[in-house]
């Protein structure tokens, strides 16, 4: 499974020049609003030191880190959701993917305009929000609209549930509330899914800093918006655009290098891609050989047949057991033969929750 991620923000809050930096592609980035109009995917590896490992020994002729998409959106202003800016469009891209990341402008700079005229990441916050929020109630009430009179005169139990559900997010919507606040149980979420609604998208706030602040683990904006975030158990990371640039310029060895100098111990994008993976509750499983060496994202909680599933619906359909080792064991004993040697070599069957770095084999018959 890809992770897939929306960033959004207003314009010139430095969405394109991070866009640029952590996935090395030179897309339009000037300081007015709608240098982004169509929308730019880029694709990156996530940092795995595991997966190294396993390369220098299994020496494979092939290795295979998991991905990190990302989906820039144009700037969005007041009004996108009713199409000013030609927001409708530039919302469309985001119903599909797993999270958003609204980048918040919190540095100040003479030279950079600003939409709003004066940096207030809160107000930012909550213009974008408010966008996000009217999307999803012009879809809801749309729905509505096709099924509420239906239900009530058809008595249908499926129907009637549905609109009820519609009603109470409605109402959610109307208070201004992100869906995402609101308790639904698991058989609710399940009834919208196909919806793709924006606000139930689990949301990263990435703060957009200066370099001098992002030493400083921060700033005052930063503050504001670590507490904001909080009300509705969103992440917050900070990230220095302009430093992101620079960093892209580097090999990944003098990368962590200028890390070090710094006393950082990690990039932006790296710290984007741990939170994300922490927030929508996923793993690493792999598998590893002579042929290819590979990392595979999952879902904590799924079983082994799922697992399986990722690489072929056929290994998910027909599995009869996984061999599995643990990352932790193969990288004391030192290579397999040993972890075989002291009993750490398990064969799990169809009920085993697979766990973060497992090393599988799976067997399966069709």
């Amino acid at each position: 499974m890809s992770l897939t991620a929306g960033i959004v923000g207003l314009p010139n809050v430095g969405k394109s020049t991070l866009f640029n930096a952590i996935t090395k592609k030179n897309i339009l980035a000037a300081n007015y609003p709608f240098a982004t109009i169509d929308p730019n995917v880029g694709v990156v590896t996530v940092p795995d030191k595991r997966l190294e490992y396993l390369n220098n020994l299994y020496l494979p002729k092939s290795l295979v880190p998991t991905t990190y998409e990302f989906t820039d959106i144009a700037g969005l202003v007041k009004g996108a959701s009713s199409g000013e800016g030609l927001g409708n469009k530039f919302l469309s891209h985001i119903r599909e993917v797993d999270a958003i990341v609204e980048v918040v402008r919190c540095f100040e700079d003479k030279n950079i305009i600003h939409v709003e005229n004066t940096v207030d990441p809160i107000r930012d916050i909550e213009i974008i929000n408010v966008e996000l929020i009217l999307a999803d109630l012009e879809v809801v009430e749309n729905r509505l609209g096709r099924i509420g009179k239906k239900a009530v005169m058809s008595k249908d139990k499926d129907m009637i549930k549905e609109a009820e559900l519609l009603e109470k997010l409605k109402e959610a919507l109307l208070q201004n509330l992100p869906l995402r606040r609101i308790n639904l149980d698991e058989d609710e979420l399940k009834l919208i899914k196909a919806f793709n609604l924006l606000t139930l998208k689990p949301m990263i706030y990435m703060a957009n800093i200066s370099e001098e602040d992002l030493l400083n683990d921060g700033n005052e904006y930063v503050d504001m918006v670590r507490g904001y975030a909080s009300s509705e158990n969103a992440s917050v990371i900070t990230v220095c655009a302009k430093m992101e640039s620079e960093l892209a310029e580097l090999s990944d060895e003098d990368k962590e290098l200028f890390l070090q100098d710094l006393g950082i111990n990690e990039s932006g994008l790296d710290k984007l891609i741990y939170a994300t993976y922490d927030l929508l509750g996923l793993a690493t499983y792999f598998t590893a050989g002579s042929d290819e060496c590979r990392a595979w994202t999952f879902k904590k909680g799924m079983k082994a047949p799922e697992c399986a599933g990722i690489i072929h619906s056929d290994f998910e359909r027909g599995f009869i057991r996984a061999e599995v080792m643990s990352y932790d064991d193969l990288e004391l004993c030192g290579d397999e033969k040993t972890v075989r040697e002291k009993g750490r070599m398990r064969l799990e069957g169809k009920d085993y929750e697979m766990q973060d770095g497992d090393i599988c084999h799976f067997r399966f018959n069709v």
